[in-house]
């Protein structure tokens, strides 16, 4: 079997081939970043029938190749930057770096270190994960452009507006201003105009939002069945977790959402500390939904987190396990629809031996 490792950049991507049996280097080539050099790269790598691709960062900057590669039919897993790193320190000559260097260090993680992950064809999670990034990003403008707006109230009305009043009393109370200078008419025509940017963000989010429920449901999710998960909740979830199955046990998804904890040894004392690693936004949306449980007495895991208060855990301590335990139950949601999907499209009955 022979790896071939691509260090992506922007304009160009370099392809190094490595032996898998003998981690030797066969040959090394260098494109641009189009469709015609696609087609040179598949053409000069027909020479070795038994080929697997590693791309190094292939949600990065190696997304569109590693993708074009996958509609191809071709074999391709995606390598992180930090385990080519990894490889490159431990090697010899560890000070040097090119891309043909950086190229096969992505193919030796995938041919020998199994640090990497498989890609397939972009799916209803990736939809999700797009949808949420375009949500966040438009929740964080209308906070910046809410905050400005009531700076700029401050300079035009006493003491400003309450901060609970809606888009709608705050035009009506610009409206009513009379401005007497020239800044003070630049501030009312500013502050209007940011009115009216509330009220569209405000509309793009609900778009945004009910996208989402459209994938969810069309995708057939049962995530929302758990207390605590909403439309959002569920779409970043399913976002940022992929396909379950690249998971091989619920533990596994715990550290990669950074909810298991770390065990640290000294001496003859074990004991565990808080992860700060994962993904952090799946982490935050874990965190959610624990706490909504946690308040719920009609929630699944409201027992479970009062029991662990009682054992004299404190609160952050009682909710960090929560979030463990709620780590394993979406997992295992995920998993069960999996295979309700895959059967559905095979055309047989579904499954639920992995509820």
């Amino acid at each position: 079997m022979i790896v071939i490792g691509i260090d992506p950049h922007k304009s160009t991507h370099t392809a190094t081939a490595v032996d898998e049996a003998r981690n030797t280097d066969l040959g090394s080539i260098r494109i641009r970043s189009t469709f015609d050099d696609y087609a040179l790269l598949l053409s000069w790598a027909k020479q070795w029938p038994q080929r697997r691709w590693a791309v190094e960062n292939a949600r990065g900057l190696g997304h569109h190749l590693a993708l074009w590669l996958v509609s191809q039919r071709e074999s391709v897993v995606d390598v992180p930057s930090t385990s080519t790193a990894r490889v490159r320190q431990l090697s010899r000559g560890n000070r040097r770096k090119n891309d043909r260097i950086d190229a096969a260090a992505a193919a030796c993680v995938a041919a020998l270190q199994g640090d990497a992950y498989p890609l397939a064809i972009e799916d209803h999670t990736d939809v999700l994960r797009i949808l949420d990034e375009r949500r966040r990003g438009l929740v964080l403008q209308m906070t910046r452009t809410r905050n400005q707006l009531h700076a700029l109230l401050r300079e035009l009305v006493p003491g400003g507006i309450d901060t609970g009043v809606d888009s709608e009393t705050t035009a009506i109370v610009l409206r009513r201003l009379q401005p007497v200078t020239t800044a003070d008419m630049t501030r009312q025509k500013i502050a209007l105009e940011m009115v009216g940017d509330l009220r569209r963000l405000h509309v793009q989010i609900l778009d945004i939002t009910e996208r989402t429920q459209a994938v969810l449901d069309e995708c057939g999710t049962r995530l929302q069945s758990i207390h605590g998960v909403g439309p959002v909740t569920a779409g970043r979830i399913l976002g940022h977790a992929g396909n379950p199955f690249r998971f091989p046990s619920e533990a596994a998804f715990a550290n990669f959402a950074g909810t298991a904890p770390i065990e640290v040894s000294s001496a003859d004392t074990t004991r565990h500390r808080l992860s700060r690693g994962g993904d952090r936004t799946l982490n935050a949306a874990i965190h959610i939904v624990a706490v909504c449980q946690a308040r719920s007495p009609r929630s699944e895991g409201y027992g479970y987190y009062h029991r662990k208060i009682t054992e004299g855990k404190s609160h952050r301590a009682a909710l960090r396990c929560l979030k463990r335990q709620v780590a394993k139950r979406l997992w295992q949601v995920m998993r069960v629809d999996e295979v309700r999907r895959a059967a559905a499209s095979h055309g047989f009955p579904p499954t639920t031996r992995l509820a």
